[in-house]
């Protein structure tokens, strides 16, 4: 079992900045791929970003591909998103996710993920 909280959401304005956390604990972290998705209202969970375990590549979704950086601390069990340029559009429930994915390609997929944690709200105002 890895049990997975997410912080960092809040209100923020078009065009600023905010860094969501994802902190881990029980099964060992670093065995873990660690993924971003989010969830707007009346919408399916969709990608944001990923990251592999030993944190030597990362993935984004093309609508946040030079705007968000994903990245990891194993030493620390934590994994982050830093948000910048952020537009209404980016507005969302955040949710971290915990799987052994072993094809790269399928790190876009949700399904893919066993362990998830229980979100956190983003408002991007305009």
């Amino acid at each position: 079992q890895v049990q997975l909280v997410e912080s960092g959401g809040t209100l923020v304005q078009a065009g600023g900045s905010l860094r969501l956390s994802c902190e881990a604990s029980g099964r060992t972290f670093s065995e873990y791929d660690m993924g971003w998705f989010r969830q707007a209202p009346g919408k399916e969970r969709e990608f944001v970003a990923a990251i592999t375990r030993s944190a030597d590549r990362t993935y984004y979704a093309d609508s946040v591909k030079g705007r968000f950086t994903i990245s990891r601390d194993n030493a620390k069990n934590a994994l982050y998103l830093q948000m910048n340029s952020l537009k209404p559009e980016d507005t969302a429930v955040y949710y971290c996710g915990a799987g052994k994915v072993f094809f790269t390609s399928r790190l876009r997929v949700p399904e893919n993920y066993a362990y998830w944690g229980q979100g956190t709200q983003v408002t991007v105002s305009s």
